[in-house]
């Protein structure tokens, strides 16, 4: 069982004019999964608030992986990856790719996506879409990995031959 933080980052959820659909689905899912959720946040899409809970978060240990929803696309406010960069030590490229591919079995526009997959410390950070359907999609890649993932960053594993 992994322990899961959700931030969701949106200018109108953190002022409370929207509904936040995506941090709850994460919650359902992982939830239904097995995981604990141990800690969620709204943050408008400002970069240095986001990079300040995310850092916060991961340095203290916190959750093992920590998944935000919105602020990865095209738009001039979308600065979740930039934020995430800033906080990260390592990159999990093979994630954020499983996750556009996925993606683009649904639809094209997943290509547009810019979030990333990084490990700050001894947690995973993932960036998915706002939108519920990409939020879902995303998180059916995620969740089988989610133990392993946690497994991995707590220590020395042994891997068989």
């Amino acid at each position: 069982m992994a322990r899961i933080a959700i931030l969701t980052v949106s200018d109108r959820g953190a002022a409370g004019e929207r509904e936040d659909l995506g941090g709850p689905l994460i919650a359902e899912l992982a939830a239904g999964a097995g995981h604990e959720v141990v800690a969620r946040g709204v943050v408008p899409d400002e970069r240095s608030l986001i990079a300040e809970r995310l850092r916060a978060w991961a340095d203290a240990g916190t959750a093992d992986v920590i998944v935000t929803t919105g602020g990865t696309g095209l738009t001039p406010r979308d600065v979740t990856p930039e934020a995430t960069r800033e906080v990260a030590e390592r990159e999990a490229l093979g994630i954020a790719v499983a996750l556009v591919v996925n993606g683009l079995q649904h639809t094209p526009f997943a290509a547009l996506t810019r979030g990333l997959a990084v490990t700050r410390g001894r947690t995973l950070i993932v960036n998915l879409p706002g939108n519920p359907k990409a939020v879902r999609q995303g998180m059916e890649v995620l969740l089988p990995l989610l133990d392993h993932v946690a497994e991995l960053l707590a220590g020395p594993v042994e891997h068989g031959s």
